[in-house]
This record gives C-alpha cells, structure tokens and sequence, in this order.
C-alpha cells in the first residue's frame, strides 16, 4: 500500500480557524545563513575530505572521524542540505565530495549504522542529482546491512560488543527507511520485508506501559526470546533516555510513511505523546538528557534529542488524525533550539550550528557539546517546517 500523503483537511487543521493562529516566527534564512558561514569556514580550515566534524573534544578542539564512525554520513548530509535551501551548486559540489570519500562502507558488515552513513549521505545527493554510481551504493549498502538481519530474531543486530547478546537499539529504527528506499529503487521487495519483521520485532518490546523507550532490547540469537530490556545511554534501565524517545518519534513516523500500518501510527504518537508531555514541564521545551535524570533542573540538556524530536514530529503530523499537538510541539521545539541559548554564532562552536547537546552521559562523553547530527535534523526540520508554512500562507 502506498504510503500516506497530508490531506488538504489535515492542513486546515494545522493552520487552525481561518488560519488566524500564526505559527511562531521561526528564523529559518537566518540558520540558513548561519549554516553556510560556519560550513564554508569548517571546509577552508579543515580541506581533507576524508575527515567529518563529530564533536567538541574535553580541551575544546574538534573532534573529528574517518568514514567507519556512525556519525560519519551526517556532515556531507548537511552540505546537501544547504544545497537543497540555496540551489546553489557549489554547495552540492562540496557535498558530492564529502559524500564519496563514504563510498567503502557500503561494504562494512561490523555496524548497523549503515543508515546513518549512506542513506544520509548518498541517499540526500541521490534525491537532488540522481547519478547511478550513488544508486549502486545505497543498494550495496542495503544489501550489506541486511546481512545482520536474524530472521530468528526478527531484527537487524545492532552492536557486537559485550555484555550484550544479540542487542537491538531504539536507533536501529532509523535505518528502516533506507531498507524501504532500497525496495524502491531495486523493486526488491526483501528490503522492506526485513524493514517491516524488524519493526514488528521492536514494537513488541520498546515501550513500556506508560510509552516511554527502553534504549535496548537484547534477545538469545539462538531462541529469538528477548532476554533483558535496558536503557545503556541513559540514567538507569527504568528511565527514560530522552534521544532515544525522540528516535522511536521519528522511526515509527517513517514506518507509517513507508507502510500505511496503523500500529505504526500510533506507536510515533504514544512515543510523542510521552516526550510532550515531560517537555511540556520545562520552560524552554529542551529536553534533559534523560527524563528522569535526578538532578533535574540542573541535569545536561540535549539539543539533538530536540532536533530529532522536531523533524519527527513534524513528519508525524501530517499524518496524525489531529495533528496540532504534534506541530505546535514542533515548533515550540524549534523556536528555542533558533534562539541565541542554543544557536551558535558565526565563527565559533567549532564551527557546528547548536550548542548543549548530550552525547553519551552515562561515560562522561559528549556532554554539552555540539553534535554534528543536531545540526541535521535541525537542517531537517527546518526544511520541514519551512514547505509546511508555504503552504499555509496560501490557505
């Protein structure tokens, strides 16, 4: 069944009576401005194009990765998202070549976040240029990752280290959507079947009964039986980590978008109804690190978890029956992360776009730094936001 598109109706709601309620005024031209003083800065100081901005090191330098970290996709996602807000080609010429320095890990079989690297990668240049050679990378890249799929399992493994068994994380939900797009563009129907068994896998065991996330489910490979659902990035196996809430915002809006399952639907609307709802307790919307971390109000926040959060809830309003709640969280969202607390200035930052975000607390690592995939989603959910708002000046 082919995926949901925003009904007329739905946007009427958004706008509200007569469209009279304005959304918040949301500097979009000034980030992207912004964006691309600090992008063109990081490429003139920093040319080697086999090296991506991470992070802030503990003494303040940058922190950056060779194409196997994670991360590695985002940087190169984001130059392609400058060129999609300007049009201008020197941007997509800057993000062509951040993005084929990536080209070998379509063969990586050690990490599941092929996702992340490729699709956010080559899959953003494919959507703007389509050249073929970056069409036979995702489809490698799909092909590769599906190799840590189980089908006793029901999922794709995601890390190989101990103590874990066989573990499956909250963030394995974001590579769904590039095993969807690799059904598409091969007409291999295998990707998305593994897409769907593995988010029916997860949504058995995600939520707790209040729907908040554990961050990892680990299950025995040879029985398929989960053994022990923890939260290893957060404060404790009971609480909430609030990004990996927002992943399971996110991830289960994509599937609704890619399936037309209503189970789908509705998991992306508990998972948002619960990070609203502690969000809703804060002044500026910005989460803490983890819900329930005990030294709330003074707890680390995490900006990328807002971001991510934002685009999410943003996509998921499109699709919801009402979906003003979950726009206005967006925006409310977006209005604070575009405000001087959490948006850099031009020439510092280490040159990435926001501030206070949280990496791995639990660690002491990343703890109020920039994150180079706060920036994408911020990228994206501007992006969002911003197609969102042309069409309702036209109602």
């Amino acid at each position: 069944m082919n995926a949901p598109r925003p009904t007329l109706l739905l946007l009427l709601a958004l706008a509200g009576p007569a469209a009279a309620q304005k959304s918040p005024d949301i500097p979009v031209g000034q980030v992207i401005a912004l964006a691309e003083a600090q992008y063109a800065a990081f490429l003139k100081q920093y040319p080697d194009s086999t090296r991506q901005p991470r992070s802030t090191q503990p003494d303040g330098s940058l922190q950056l990765t060779t194409s196997r970290n994670w991360t590695s996709g985002f940087f190169a996602g984001n130059l392609w998202q400058l060129a999609r807000f300007t049009g201008k080609d020197s941007w997509r010429h800057r993000a062509a070549a951040r993005t084929e320095t990536l080209e070998a890990e379509k063969y990586t079989t050690d990490n599941h976040d092929l996702g992340f690297i490729l699709n956010n990668s080559f899959g953003q240049g494919y959507a703007q240029t389509q050249p073929p050679k970056y069409c036979e990378v995702l489809l490698q890249g799909a092909a590769t990752l599906s190799r840590r799929f189980s089908p006793k399992v029901g999922a794709i493994r995601s890390w190989d280290f101990a103590p874990f068994t066989y573990p499956v994380i909250v963030d394995n939900l974001m590579n769904l959507d590039f095993l969807f797009a690799a059904s598409k563009l091969s007409g291999d129907t295998t990707y998305a079947h593994i897409a769907k068994t593995h988010a029916n896998t997860d949504l058995k065991y995600r939520f707790r009964k209040d729907y908040s996330t554990f961050h990892v489910l680990d299950f025995d490979p040879a029985t398929g039986q989960l053994r022990k659902a923890m939260t290893h990035q957060g404060y404790s196996d009971q609480s909430c980590w609030s990004r990996g809430q927002a992943w399971a915002i996110y991830g289960y809006a994509m599937l609704y978008r890619n399936t037309h399952d209503p189970r789908y639907l509705a998991a992306a609307q508990h998972a948002a109804n619960y990070f609203l709802k502690q969000t809703n307790r804060i002044p500026d919307h910005i989460p803490y690190w983890d819900f329930n971390a005990p030294d709330i109000p003074n707890a680390p926040r995490d900006a990328s978890a807002a971001a991510i959060a934002a685009s999410g809830l943003l996509e998921l309003s499109k699709y919801a029956k009402s979906p003003k709640k979950y726009y206005q969280g967006a925006t409310g969202l977006l209005s604070s992360l575009c405000t001087p607390q959490y948006l850099a200035t031009a020439g510092t930052n280490n040159f990435f776009l926001l501030k206070h975000a949280t990496g791995y607390k639990p660690a002491n690592s990343e703890v109020d730094v920039p994150l180079v995939y706060a920036d994408y989603y911020l990228l994206e959910a501007l992006w969002r936001y911003q197609n969102y708002n042309q069409f309702l000046a036209l109602l």
